[in-house]
C-alpha cells in the first residue's frame, strides 16, 4: 500500500464557515479546485490509483494570516478543520487512513490545547507553517508547542508559508512573477529548518520530529554549503561571535539536516529533485507524498508522476516499502491496513 503522507483537503463545515465569515476570495479560489473540498471528487482521484490511500491535511492560507492574528477565532476555525478530518477518516479509513491536525501557534496557549485534543482524537501529528504570520519558529512564544510535541512524541508536518509581501529585493515592496512561491517556498523551508537547528530547539527537544514538505526545499542541493560552509560559522560575521554557538551545538550542522529532519517526496513530479532528495536524506527519514491536489490535472498528475519516479528508482523492494508506508508508520507509531 502506498500511503500519500502529505495531501491537502478542506472539510465541508470549515469551507462553509470561511465563506460565511466574509472570505469570498478564498472561497472562489477553492471552488476552482473541486478536489480540495468536494469529497466525492477526491474519492474518485484516490480510486484512480491502485493500492493507494491519502493522509489529509489543511492547505493554505495559514489561519494566522487569514484571520489576522485573532487567536480565539483561529482556534475555533482550527477545531472545525480537525473535527472534519476526524469524521472523514472515521467514515472512510480505506481511502483516508489518517489525518494531520492543524494547530495555530498564535492561539493563547501556543496551540498546545488543540494539539493535545487532536492527538487524543487520533491525529497522526500536527501541521504548522515555516513562519507564524511573519514570526520565526524559534520565537520564545512558540516554545510551549515544541515542549508539547516533544512530550507527545508525535511528528510535526511543516508547510512553507510565504507570500508576495516578501520582496525579492530591498528596493521593492513585493515579490514579482510569483518568485515568492516558485523559489521562495524552497528557501523558506530551508530557513525554518536552520532556525530550529541554530536555536538549539532540536537539541533541547530530542523527540521533536519534523517532516519537511517538498524534500526540504533547497536543502538537498546545498550539502556543500550546509556542511563545509557552516563548519566555518562566524567567518563571515563580525558583529557577533557565532563560533561560540557552533561549539555549543551537539553535532555538526550538516548532521541535523541529514539525520534529524524527515522529508517528503512531493517535488511536483521532478525527477532530478527526487533523486537529489534520496541521495541526501537517510532512507528511514523519507516518506512518500505527492501534494495532491495542487497540479495541472487537479490531483492526478503529480501523484502519478511521483509514483512513477519512485517505482523506477533502483532500490530493494524492502526499501521502497519503507518509503511507501513503513517510515511513516514508524514515525507516527501506527500500522496502516495493507
Amino acid at each position: 500500500m502506498r500511503i500519500d503522507a502529505y495531501t491537502h483537503f478542506i472539510p465541508e463545515k470549515f469551507f462553509a464557515k470561511i465563506v460565511e465569515s466574509g472570505h469570498a476570495d478564498i472561497g472562489k479560489r477553492v471552488r476552482e479546485i473541486p478536489c480540495i473540498h468536494d469529497l466525492d471528487v477526491r474519492k474518485r482521484v484516490v480510486d484512480t490509483f491502485k493500492d493507494y490511500a491519502q493522509i489529509l491535511s489543511y492547505p493554505m492560507p495559514p489561519l494566522e494570516v487569514m484571520l489576522k492574528g485573532d487567536g480565539l477565532k483561529i482556534e475555533e476555525f482550527t477545531k472545525l478543520v480537525n473535527d472534519g478530518f476526524a469524521d472523514i477518516c472515521k467514515k472512510d479509513p480505506d481511502r483516508f487512513p489518517g489525518w494531520v491536525a492543524q494547530a495555530t501557534l498564535m492561539a493563547p496557549d501556543g496551540g498546545v490545547r488543540e494539539a493535545e485534543r487532536a492527538i487524543k482524537m487520533g491525529a497522526l501529528g500536527v501541521q504548522i507553517y515555516t513562519n507564524v504570520a511573519g514570526k520565526p519558529l524559534d520565537d520564545p512564544a512558540f516554545e510551549p508547542f515544541f515542549e508539547t510535541m516533544n512530550r507527545l512524541k508525535k511528528p510535526i508536518w511543516m508547510h512553507p508559508a510565504r507570500a508576495a509581501n516578501f520582496p525579492d529585493y530591498l528596493s521593492e515592496k513585493k515579490s514579482k512573477f510569483e518568485i515568492w512561491w516558485t523559489f521562495g517556498w524552497s528557501y523558506e523551508t530551508a530557513a525554518a529548518m536552520a532556525r530550529l537547528v541554530f536555536s538549539k530547539t532540536l537539541d533541547k527537544y530530542p523527540n521533536v520530529r519534523v517532516i519537511t514538505h517538498h524534500f526540504g526545499g533547497i536543502v538537498p542541493m546545498l550539502e556543500g554549503r550546509i556542511g563545509p560552509g557552516w563548519d566555518q560559522l562566524g567567518a563571515r560575521t563580525s558583529d557577533e561571535d557565532l563560533g561560540v554557538l557552533l561549539k555549543q551545538l551537539k553535532k555538526r550542522p550538516l548532521d541535523y539536516f541529514k539525520h534529524d529532519f524527515y522529508a517528503d517526496t512531493a517535488v511536483f513530479g521532478g525527477e532530478p529533485a527526487t533523486k537529489c532528495g534520496f541521495a541526501f536524506y537517510d532512507l528511514d527519514h523519507i516518506v512518500f507524498a505527492s501534494d495532491c491536489p495542487f497540479d495541472p490535472e487537479k490531483g492526478t498528475m503529480y501523484t502519478r508522476e511521483t509514483l512513477r519516479i519512485i517505482e523506477g528508482l533502483d532500490m530493494p523492494k524492502a526499501d521502497k516499502e519503507k518509503v511507501w508506508h513503513g517510515n511513516l508508520e514508524a514515525l507516527c507509531g501506527v500500522k496502516f491496513k495493507s
